[in-house]
């Protein structure tokens, strides 16, 4: 009869019916639990000292940055900063009246419409005229009144900006773009600020036609500045 001879290893993993634990990725599961476990937690502490930072530097310095928050410029209208960018002077420091006439391929542009109305304290259209601008302080720009209701005028091109729609007009072979102030040519009509009687024309399309437009601003009455001014309630503004 043959002896039964035990492996000479010293290894129980050796020892029959441990064959199965002898397979070292037998432990891979555990030590790569533990090692995420780990991980977990090395993140946990760092976040917590994290969060325990920003709130410390928010506590010391709270007013600092509510100041920050209350000035920035993301708060802010867009008249607010063109003022602030234009420099433009307190309301009501000056008082001026122009006629102004914007043409689109011969047809006028009716500023009568509510949405062209009263858009700016600084300078508007009021009392349902479609023509006559009132400013009612200094360093007050025409890129303000055209800002304030949507429409952007460069050299090239007209943008009119509707709630329904948006539409471009820009010069071309056939189409030209003109800006008369009281006659003369001005090459940037945005930076123009008005002065009590100017006669402002922009005209876009077919030049032939601009005589016949300067000939209908000039006619426009320009009204005089009132001697005292009345104040709109709730709206802050001088007419």
């Amino acid at each position: 009869m043959t002896e039964k001879v035990l492996p000479k290893e010293d290894s129980d993993f050796s020892l029959p019916g441990r064959i199965d634990e002898s397979n070292s990725a037998y432990f891979e599961p555990e030590i790569e639990l533990k090692s995420k476990s780990k991980a977990l937690a090395i993140f946990g502490i760092a976040f917590v000292l994290v969060a325990a930072g920003v709130f410390t530097y928010y506590f010391l310095n709270q007013s600092e940055i509510d100041s920050q928050i209350l000035d920035n410029t993301a708060f802010k209208t867009l008249e607010e900063k063109m003022v602030e960018h234009y420099g433009v002077g307190q309301f009501g420091s000056e008082h001026a009246h122009a006629a102004l006439a914007v043409f689109i391929n011969g047809d006028k542009i009716d500023f009568s419409h509510p949405q062209f109305q009263i858009q700016s304290k600084y300078i508007h259209f009021e009392n349902d005229n479609s023509y006559l601008i009132h400013k009612h302080a200094t360093d007050v720009p025409l890129d303000m009144l055209f800002a304030s209701f949507g429409l952007e005028i460069t050299p090239e091109c007209i943008v009119l900006r509707y709630e329904a729609d948006t539409r471009e007009y820009c010069t071309d072979s056939e189409n030209t773009m003109v800006f008369l102030i009281n006659g003369k040519s001005f090459p940037n009509i945005n930076l123009y600020e008005i002065r009590h009687n100017d006669r402002i024309l922009i005209s876009f399309g077919n030049s032939e036609l601009v005589s016949e437009q300067l000939k209908y601003l000039e006619e426009l009455e320009i009204h005089d500045i009132p001697k005292s001014s009345k104040i709109i309630s709730g709206k802050d503004i001088f007419v």
